[in-house]
């Protein structure tokens, strides 16, 4: 199962928002077939995985990180060709949470005649699929909220100077967060101090270009900005009725695409806008947003989980940015709790990984 987990990795950025599958085939003590689901459509990693085993399947094992299908997608159902090959026993990492699956894929082998073992390394699975699990249970995407800042918890100086405040090695894992996610968000601030590609750079041979969103509620972004005339990805202009139609159009002329928003407090109405994308089959998003905007999305409670970036410098400054701004809240037993899982060092950087804890 370990090697079966390792296998799905290589599904990350390229399957959204279907879950990362690995597979391996044993007979006879020995491993005679690898897959894992390497794209969204195509074949499931249990197919894969057959379909690169030279001998006979009869009386093998296969262990599956996630519950075969039982249904018609965009695929064949996989137990029926597990039946078919006529496999002795299925060792299953965890029940899909999906409506057509759920114990139904499971429940079909059993009625076969094969052995079925469930829950091996489950809760390493779930982890690794918590973006697919949230978007197929809720239909919303999983928001991740990126931040960099120093000691003293500035994200920039107190004349916007911002480069580089973490580490080399600190901003490649970062290219690897996004080559994970199905979409980065920023609010247009960032776009109009930095203007950033948005693009995956990490080290993965194969990039996988997540969907760029904007949130601009006037229309403020440049026409000449990096996010609407590089095309390794596509990009979204989250606005409000404010904007004029003259941007619009002008965005539209660049190939990109609008979504109107309602407003809340006189700007984008985030909750709606992470409905919509989800609508669209968004399953995550790494919101390297603004301080202004990455309150919104903890307020409204959009964040589930933390990547916070922290460098051993100090820059003090009353009028230095903070990663959290907006109005804040009054009191502290308003503050929002984090359940930290990780601590990691990018040389002399500190890494939080944490997840909301939801009220």
């Amino acid at each position: 199962m370990k090697q079966a987990i390792k296998l799905s990795k290589k599904g990350f950025g390229f399957v959204n928002p279907n879950p990362l599958v690995g597979a391996v085939i044993v007979k006879n003590g020995k491993i005679i077939g690898k897959g894992y689901h390497a794209g969204f459509g195509g074949p499931h990693a249990e197919i894969n995985a057959i379909r690169n085993s030279k001998e006979s399947l009869k009386g093998s094992t296969i262990y599956v990180t996630m519950e075969p299908c039982n249904h018609h997608g965009k695929t064949p159902p996989c137990t029926e060709r597990l039946i078919k090959e006529q496999f002795k026993r299925v060792v299953v990492g965890m029940k899909d949470p999906n409506v057509l699956v759920n114990g139904k894929g499971i429940e079909t082998l059993i009625n076969a005649g094969i052995k079925v073992d469930n829950g091996i390394l489950e809760d390493e699975i779930k982890t690794l699929n918590e973006a697919y699990i949230k978007y197929i249970t809720c239909q919303l995407p999983f928001c991740t909220l990126k931040t960099a800042m120093t000691l003293d918890g500035k994200i920039s100086t107190f004349t916007g100077d911002s480069k580089w405040i973490s580490n080399e090695d600190s901003r490649q894992c970062v290219h690897e967060l996004r080559h994970r996610s199905a979409a980065i968000m920023v609010g247009v601030n960032t776009i109009i101090k930095d203007d950033p590609m948005l693009t995956d750079r990490s080290g993965f041979k194969k990039k996988s270009h997540p969907l760029r969103v904007v949130v601009d509620s006037t229309g403020r972004t440049p026409l000449s900005a990096n996010v609407l005339n590089t095309k390794e990805a596509k990009t979204i202009i989250a606005i409000t009725s404010q904007t004029g139609s003259d941007f619009v159009n002008g965005v539209k002329k660049k190939g990109a695409q609008i979504i109107v928003c309602p407003e809340k407090n006189k700007k984008v109405d985030v909750t709606y806008l992470i409905k919509e994308l989800g609508k669209r089959g968004i399953d995550s998003i790494l919101l390297e947003g603004g301080s202004t905007l990455n309150f919104s999305a903890i307020q409204d409670g959009i964040v589930d989980k933390v990547y916070s970036f922290i460098s051993p410098k100090v820059l003090g400054g009353d009028n230095a940015i903070t990663p959290v701004g907006g109005t804040g809240f009054e009191k502290v037993d308003e503050a929002i709790t984090l359940n930290i899982k990780d601590i990691k060092r990018f040389g002399d950087d500190l890494m939080i990984e944490a997840y909301i804890i939801k009220k």
